[in-house]
């Protein structure tokens, strides 16, 4: 599994790629693409085979990459 930290090197943003859109490394496969995916409920083996170049640790990626601006705003309410 990947490290949460570590999805920097698997998520690039190249604004000659994909219009600068987040893509997953060495790919023009966008991590919008790979979320909506995840998000309909598409088998991961599915995606696997639907995109041949992406990886498990792609997948990951690019949820640590989603996740990443609500780390630091998640705030718990002590009950």
């Amino acid at each position: 599994m990947l490290n949460m930290e570590n999805w920097r090197e698997r998520i690039t943003v190249d604004p000659k790629v994909c219009h600068g859109r987040a893509c997953i490394r060495g790919t023009r496969i966008m991590v919008s693409a790979v979320l909506d995916n995840v998000a309909a409920g598409i088998p991961r083996a599915e995606l696997l085979e639907s995109y041949p170049s992406l990886q498990e640790a792609d997948i990951e990626a690019a949820l640590a990459c989603a996740a990443e601006p609500e780390r630091d705003r998640i705030r718990f309410r002590k009950t």
